[in-house]
Order: C-alpha cells, then structure tokens, then sequence
C-alpha cells in the first residue's frame, strides 16, 4: 500500500515523484513499463536517434494518414526512467505567451504557470527577468556548435531575418541558438534532474520494467493499479490517488483499459465500463514537420561523430561534438502580417536525417525543416484490443485542416530560400529529396510526401469543464475519485514550441495541486515570448 501509486516515469511522473517524497510522511511509488536509463546513448545528446526503435523506444506509429498520401509516421516515445526526455532533442521552449492566454479560461493562464516555469529552472546564463536559478532542471547553451549551424544563422542574417538571443525572453520572433536540457554537456533528462537525486529517500520506490494494465476501482474511486513484469503479475495499492503520467498516446490507453471512455466502444471490446468519459483519446494535436536534406563533398557535419576521440571528450569534460542536440539552432516565423504569434518553427540539424531518423547518415550534409506551431487540424488515440500489450490506434490527421498546409508551405518556401542564401548555400549541394518547383502545388506535393512528426503530441485527455474535457482544472478525471491525469495529454491545445518544458512545468503545478499547496512566489515579474 502506497498513498500515491504513479504510472509512468517520463518528463511529468519524474517531477511527481520527487515533488510528492518530499513529505517523508507520504509514501510514493512510481512505476515505468521500460528498463532504468543506463544505456549510454541517452545521455550522449548527439546519439539519441541511435535509442529509436532499441529497448527504451515504445516503437508507435500512426494508421494510414489521409493527409499524407495514406502513409504511415513512425512515432518514437521514451520508455525508459525519462520518458521522452531520455529520449528528444532537448529543446527548451516554453511556448508562446499567447498559448496559455488561450489556457486562462480554466486557470492555467500564463500568471499561473510561470512560477513553476521558474521553479523548475537552474538557467546557466544565471537569473533575470525572464529566467531562474536553482531548480532541479539545468537549462544550457550548447557546448558544440558546429560551423553548420552558424552558416544557417549567417544565412538568416543575410536574408535581413531578426536574430533572437532567448525564445523564452520578451519575443520569440527570430532565429538563434536554442538552450538546452543538458548538463555540462550531458542530457539533463527529468530523471538525471528530479528522480536520481532522491531516489535515497525511504519513502519513495521505483519500479522498473513493470507494464500497467490497468487501473483497479472500488466502485467509482481508483484504488491502485495492476500490471506485468513479464510473466508475473502484480498489484499496488493507492491510498490517496493513481496518477497517470503515461502521456498523449498512453494515457488514453491506460483509462481506455481501465473501462474509462465511450461506453459502445468499451463494449465492442468487452472491457467493462466505470465511467463515461467521451473524450477520452479525441483531440490529438501535434506539430508536423517537413523539410529538405542537403549533402555536401565537405566533411563539416555529425556524421561519423561517434568515434573514440570525440568519446573521450565527451567522457573527460562533456564537451566535442557528441554535447551537440543535433538541432542546435532555429528560429520561429510569422508567415502571414496578420498573424498575433509565429505558426512555424525551424529546426536546423547539422547531419542528415533521412529516413526519419531510422537511418544512419549516408553523406555529410545538413537537414532544415519547417513545423506547423499551431495546427487546426485534430486527431484520435484509441485501443483496438482488450490486451494491455496491444500499441493503440494512432492517427493525427495531419493538414485535415486547409490553414495547416498554407503554414507547411510557406515555412517549406523559407527553408529553400534559406538554404539557397550565402553562407548556407555552399553546404546544399546535393537534395536528398526536393520539391519539384517552388509552386504552392509542388512544395504541398511534397510535405504530403515527406512530412513526420516533431514529436510533440498532446491533448488526447484534454483539461476543462465541457463535455469533452477528460479532466477538471485540477487534473481529476471525470466521472471518478482519486485519479489524475498529469502529463501532455492534459493540454487544451498544443503550445507553439517544443512541448518538453511546459510538461514540466504542468507537472510542478499539479504536484501543489495534489498537496493543497499555494503557487511559489515570482520575485522577479518574468515575461515570456510573445
């Protein structure tokens, strides 16, 4: 018997575990379904690619596509102590101010959310304005930064395009260096950041390689969990609450499993029904991305980084060009004068990444893409099977939605020019792959064609009052007592940005929310891009 029993060690159940043990009167177990982060390419931040499809990969993929010529995205997720944030580029990205003005109807406006923003961050360039000290997580300036990536921003610059010092500051307009969750050149994931350095405490349990099937009621209250590790099979009791910190592709599957959703659908499947929840697994959203990959005859990229001299380096000081995220820079754009925020994102990655990422560079060169930051478009996340081992069905309908594909092509356009403009254009040699031209007609021909995820998925337990809501403001589901649903399922929308901070920062919030506790105090009124 535990009072919190936590499903899923990622970016927001770290959070959870550490914030919750800090009582040591409070007893809190957390359970992942993969194995301890001790693979060594999760913490070489240049290698994790080489994680996709391994043991710490819950491997997903889409159904057919429609918007994408009915092909299938393949979907890595973290399934190790991290989640995904042992796992993704490292990207710190709070999102656009404006995102979370979207949120405040329901309590969660910018006001609320910045001080856990702020809590969470340990920021190397120290504290301001807009940034803090002394959190768990390590927010850095890349170690490496590679003459690729500065040719992207002298190219920008030539172009007459705004340079940005800090997406997170008073603007995120421009293009710059991102900062990263990395740690003297290390990845910073939340289980480096906020599991590791508690996991002494006598109050808290971890388990590992421990699949939840789950979740087991009294009536309509949840009352703890059941799952396998291998072939046995366990139970854990929750006194206070189950939390389920699974995210937007799982969470779904754990409440559908539990007999949480819609109740036809339930019956079709014979998992007896607890409670009518229907939105559960409706309103996936994501950023799809597309972009063109360059070779080049010079040998300036990551290719062939992986090497015993640059291990050594990394190894001694946390330095070389395996402390690169691969995506070192970007920048995001307004494509229309009408617009009150940027709806594309640019990720500019020093080696090619072909195949989505599932194959080894085969050339020195570089990739830039272009994502859409705030798609209209929505999908669905449902379970296909009553057994828990089965993957759920997944489909984004991606550019269901006219506007999405009008950002896609008019980022798409910017990559070209981009890339055609001094210093860049020395680098693009050879297209992997290209638009047939640079009409309206063939750049959407080929996002069609080749567009993947950003792996930003969100919003398929979405938080509010109406009737599709899955979860109250305080992240309760509805319907039942004493189960949450803590992680980026919960988003109303998805934030402009990469998604791994404002999970964290859900996550800090809903850790005072569980305990009663009040909002930390901001001592400096930071802002945030706008």
């Amino acid at each position: 018997m535990f009072d919190y029993v936590i499903v899923g060690a990622g970016s927001a159940g770290c959070v959870l575990a550490n914030r919750l043990s800090e009582d040591p009167d409070v007893s809190v177990l957390l359970l992942e379904a993969g194995p301890p982060d001790t693979a060594d390419f999760i913490h070489i931040p240049a290698a994790f690619s080489a994680l996709f499809r391994s043991q710490n990969d819950w491997d997903l993929g889409t159904a057919y596509e429609p918007g994408l010529d009915d092909r299938r995205v393949y979907l890595p997720r973290g399934k190790t102590l991290g989640g995904s944030s042992s796992l993704n580029a490292m990207i710190y990205i709070r999102g656009n101010r404006l995102d979370y003005e979207e949120w405040s109807p329901i309590g969660w406006g910018w006001d609320d959310l910045l001080p856990y923003f702020l809590r969470a961050e340990d920021n190397v360039r120290g504290a301001s304005e807009h940034h803090a000290v002394g959190g768990p997580l390590r927010v850095s300036d890349s170690l490496a930064r590679t003459g690729l990536s500065q040719a992207f921003l002298d190219a920008c610059a030539a172009r007459g395009l705004p340079a940005n010092e800090d997406f997170n500051g008073t603007t995120q307009d421009g293009y710059g260096w991102y900062q990263l969750t990395t740690r003297d050149g290390r990845r910073g994931s939340t289980s480096v950041s906020y599991l590791h350095p508690v996991l002494d405490r006598p109050n808290l349990t971890v388990e590992t390689n421990l699949h939840v099937h789950r979740i087991l009621f009294d009536g309509k209250r949840a009352v703890g969990v059941a799952g396998s590790r291998l072939t046995d099979m366990h139970e854990f009791r929750a006194d206070r609450e189950v939390i389920v910190c699974a995210g937007a592709y799982l969470s779904p599957q754990v409440l559908w499993l539990s007999g949480i959703g819609r109740p036809d659908e339930l019956a079709l499947l014979q998992v007896p029904v607890v409670a009518e929840v229907p939105g559960v697994g409706v309103g996936l959203q994501d950023h799809p991305t597309a972009g063109v990959t360059w070779m080049c005859q010079e040998p300036v990229s990551l290719k062939d980084a992986l090497n015993e001299e640059n291990l050594g380096l990394w190894a001694t000081g946390g330095g070389g060009p395996l402390s690169s995220n691969t995506a070192e820079c970007g920048g995001f754009l307004r494509t229309r004068e009408d617009l009150a925020a940027p709806d594309v994102q640019f990720h500019m990655v020093s080696g090619m990444f072909v195949q989505e990422g599932l194959l080894p560079a085969p050339a020195h060169g570089f990739t830039l893409s272009a994502c859409v930051l705030h798609p209209q478009s929505r999908g669905q996340v449902a379970i296909v099977s009553p057994d828990p081992t089965t993957k759920p069905f997944i489909v984004h309908n991606y550019f269901a939605e006219p506007d999405d594909m009008r950002s896609a092509v008019a980022g798409m356009r910017a990559v070209l020019e981009i890339a055609g403009t001094d210093p860049l254009v020395r680098y693009a040699q050879q297209p992997w792959r290209e638009p047939a031209s640079d009409a309206d007609e063939d750049l959407a021909a080929y996002i069609r064609a080749t567009a993947q995820t950003i792996y930003h998925p969100t919003s398929t337990c979405r938080m509010g009052v109406d009737d599709l809501a899955v979860v109250d403001p305080e992240l309760r589901v509805h319907g039942v007592e004493a189960l949450r649903v803590v992680d980026a399922s919960i988003f109303p929308a998805v934030p402009r940005g990469n998604t791994n901070a404002p999970t964290i920062a859900v996550a800090e919030r809903a850790a005072d929310l569980i305990r009663g506790r009040a909002a930390p105090a901001v001592i400096a009124q930071a802002g945030t891009a706008a």
